[in-house]
């Protein structure tokens, strides 16, 4: 109980004062909020995408987040933009393993399935 709470309860109790009920805290996080609300509207699958494009940079590390930003996220399939054509090579042939294995681990297996990166 918090000083406040116990403090009233002492002076109700010391003037003969009925006590009122106490009301349970019902305080939740937004984020929690948010994501069931999304749900509800069907943007589940939107919310998450969004997600997965925040944490790109976490996710690859600093050099690969500079030639590169992840587009879209549809049916479990990751499009990237790579700003070159060397890059794309070393991240499509090289990279994609880790990469994946990296987004699969914080996101879970269904979310990202596969990540395919496009020059542009």
């Amino acid at each position: 109980m918090k000083p406040a709470q116990l403090r009233a309860r002492v002076l109700a109790e010391w003037r003969g004062l009925p006590q009122a009920a106490e009301r349970p805290d019902r305080a939740a996080a937004v984020g929690d909020a948010v994501r069931k609300v999304m749900a509800g509207l069907g943007l589940k699958d939107r919310l998450r995408a969004d997600e997965v494009m925040s944490a790109w940079h976490e996710v690859v590390g600093e050099f690969v987040a500079k030639h590169s930003a992840p587009q879209q996220l549809m049916n479990g399939v990751l499009t990237v933009r790579v700003l070159q054509p060397t890059v794309h090579f070393e991240l499509d042939r090289f990279w994609k393993p880790q990469i994946l294995a990296k987004l699969k681990e914080r996101f879970g297996k269904t979310v990202v399935r596969e990540v395919k990166f496009r020059v542009g």
